[in-house]
């Protein structure tokens, strides 16, 4: 299910030509760049990182589609205090991406090119041409441009890539998956799990082809006000039930929870206790998050005897 290609070449299209010599500059060409921000658990269960590297830089050696496309904004919406929900219209037919994976995000007059994990299914892009991202606010430039500069109708550039997904065909073996997510490190996950919905014949008329697992999302945040998509969730459990579920972690919840999450949340960090129940032969793991959650989750995951070659993580610095 782990894609490997790297392709180095690609085209800037017709919006980002004024800037191409300042977003690539000619004495740091991508094919140099040494770093992935797609990794494997190692030997002995830890993750080193190196200088603060941008989104180019981390990503060197992943996969990435040739295709760039335009693309509109065509929605905005406040998914929390901190994040923007972007909804964009895609202008190229042959766009695609797997759930999980990322887009570089380019912006015109912008020279830093942006790295978002995508929010949204691969269905939503193939019903009605739309991808969805959630970027926190920070003083990164694009990050700072979506939250500060980016209105309805700004056009920008998007193209594909990353190693981390889940993209199931028909007639694999049903695998059941446990999400493991940190603050905004749930948007490739959501992803995953609105895809799983989607195989799951969530749209009316949409055949099922697909012999499907069980699916386990472990997220947690410091309080439910930065858990992302928990409405979008919590409609998912109630289509799904026992093939979709969800246990919300909050560290430093201050105000009463309301009702309907009350079921669902559990005060304190994910703990081995939590995850050591779903450990199995037939099961992945997927985990996004800060890096010092991935660090700790996938170490506590060796230890419960969980393959390494079943950890999949995304590390963003």
């Amino acid at each position: 299910m782990v894609h490997a290609t790297v392709y180095v070449g690609f085209t800037v299209p017709q919006l980002l030509r004024g800037a191409q010599s300042r977003i690539f500059p000619s004495h740091s060409p991508l094919g140099v760049l040494r770093h992935s921000a797609f990794c494997y658990c190692t030997g002995n269960g830890t993750i080193k990182s190196k200088r603060k590297m941008d989104h180019l830089e981390r990503t060197a050696n992943n996969f990435r589609q040739e295709v760039i496309t335009q693309a509109k904004v065509c929605g905005i919406t406040n998914e929390s205090e901190t994040v923007k929900r972007l909804r964009l219209a895609i202008a190229n037919k042959d766009f695609t991406f797997k759930a999980g994976q990322w887009v570089d995000f380019f912006i015109p007059g912008v020279s830093v090119v942006g790295g978002f994990s995508i929010c949204s299914s691969p269905g939503l892009l193939e019903r009605e041409g739309i991808l969805e991202l959630a970027v926190k606010h920070t003083v990164h430039p694009p990050a700072h441009w979506v939250h500060t500069e980016c209105t309805l109708d700004s056009e920008v550039a998007l193209r594909v890539g990353g190693d981390f997904f889940f993209d199931p065909q028909p007639g694999d073996s049903p695998v059941n998956l446990v999400l493991i997510a940190g603050g905004v490190g749930i948007n490739p996950l959501f992803s995953i799990l609105l895809h799983i919905a989607d195989l799951h014949g969530y749209q009316e008329g949409k055949g099922n082809r697909h012999e499907l697992g069980t699916v386990k999302l472990y997220y947690s945040a410091k309080n439910t006000s930065e858990l992302l998509f928990k409405k979008n969730i919590l409609g998912l459990m109630k289509a799904f039930p026992g093939k979709i579920t969800c246990c919300f972690h909050v560290t430093q919840q201050r105000s009463q929870i309301c009702e309907e999450l009350q079921p669902h949340i559990t005060e304190g960090r994910i703990s081995e206790k939590d995850l050591e129940k779903h450990v199995s032969n037939d099961t992945s793991w997927y985990i996004c998050g800060p890096p010092p959650m991935i660090e700790s989750i996938s170490k506590l995951l060796t230890n419960i005897g969980v393959p390494r070659n079943r950890i999949f993580f995304e590390k963003w610095w």
